[in-house]
C-alpha cells in the first residue's frame, strides 16, 4: 500500500514509522524546512517540504498514485480541505484525516473524509484496517487487535490461479478458513484450487497480513 501523510510532527512520525514496519511505501509532507530534513534523514523516505493545501504541493507529492491520503497536521480545517483536494483532484481512493476536536468528527465525515480518527492511539492499526482495498477487506477484529479475520478478494490476474493450496505459499501466521465461488461455499483443502473471483476468509495475525498479501501481489492492484 502506498501512502501520503500530511503532517509530519509527532503523529505523522509515528504514523510514517508503524506503516514502514508493515512493508508500505510512505511519503510525508511537512511545511517546517527543518522537520523535513529531520524526517527524510531520520526515515530515508520522500519529504515534499510544504503546505499540504496547496495543490502543486500535492502533485509534487504524486498523492495521485496513493492508495491512501492520511492528514494529521494540527489543524482540523487543513485536514479536511487536504483530503477533500486528495480525492477530487488527484482521484486518492481512501482518505484519512484526523480531528484534534472531537466535535469535529461527525463534520469531517459528511464533508467527504472517508475516516475520521480522534487521538493517536493505534492510529496505524486503525489506517490499515479503514482503508480497505478492492480486494481486501476486514471483517472481525480479535484478541485485542493482534488477529483480524479477513476477506480476500483474487483478482483476475491472481499470480497463483490454478495452483492447488498446497502449492501457494501461504507466509506468516494465515489460516484459509472458506472460499466462495460464485454461489459455492468450499472448505479448503490443500489439493483445493484457487481461482481468480474466489472470495477467502483468511485467519490471520495483524502483524503479519502484510507479508501473505505481499506474496500474493495484493498490494500491487
Amino acid at each position: 500500500m502506498k501512502v501520503c501523510i500530511a503532517g509530519g510532527g509527532k503523529v505523522g512520525m509515528y504514523l510514517a514509522q508503524s506503516l514502514l514496519a508493515h512493508h508500505h511505501e510512505v511519503t510525508i509532507i511537512e511545511p517546517v524546512e527543518a522537520q523535513c530534513q529531520m524526517l527524510a534523514d531520520t526515515l530515508d523516505i520522500p519529504v515534499v517540504c510544504g503546505n499540504s493545501i496547496s495543490y502543486d504541493i500535492l502533485r509534487s507529492a504524486d498523492i495521485s498514485s496513493c492508495n491512501a491520503f492520511v492528514a494529521v497536521t494540527g489543524s482540523d480545517e487543513d485536514n479536511l480541505i487536504a483530503c477533500q483536494m486528495a480525492k477530487q483532484e488527484f482521484g486518492v481512493d481512501r482518505t484519512v484525516a484526523r480531528a484534534s476536536n472531537p466535535n469535529n468528527r461527525e463534520l469531517l465525515h459528511v464533508l467527504g473524509v472517508d475516516t475520521v480518527v480522534c487521538g493517536t492511539d493505534n492510529l496505524s492499526h486503525i489506517l490499515e484496517r479503514e482503508i480497505e482495498t478492492n480486494t481486501i477487506r476486514q471483517l472481525l477484529s480479535l484478541s485485542g487487535g493482534t488477529a483480524s479475520l479477513n476477506e480476500i478478494l483474487l483478482p483476475e490476474n491472481f499470480k497463483y490461479a490454478g495452483k492447488t493450496i498446497m502449492e501457494v505459499p501461504i507466509p506468516g501466521d494465515a489460516i484459509l478458513v472458506s472460499i466462495t465461488r460464485d454461489t459455492e461455499f468450499i472448505i479448503p483443502h490443500g489439493n483445493t484450487v484457487l481461482l481468480p473471483w474466489d472470495r477467502i476468509l483468511c485467519l490471520t495475525r495483524d502483524d503479519t497480513l502484510h507479508l501473505l498479501t505481499n506474496e500474493w501481489g495484493l498490494n500491487k492492484l
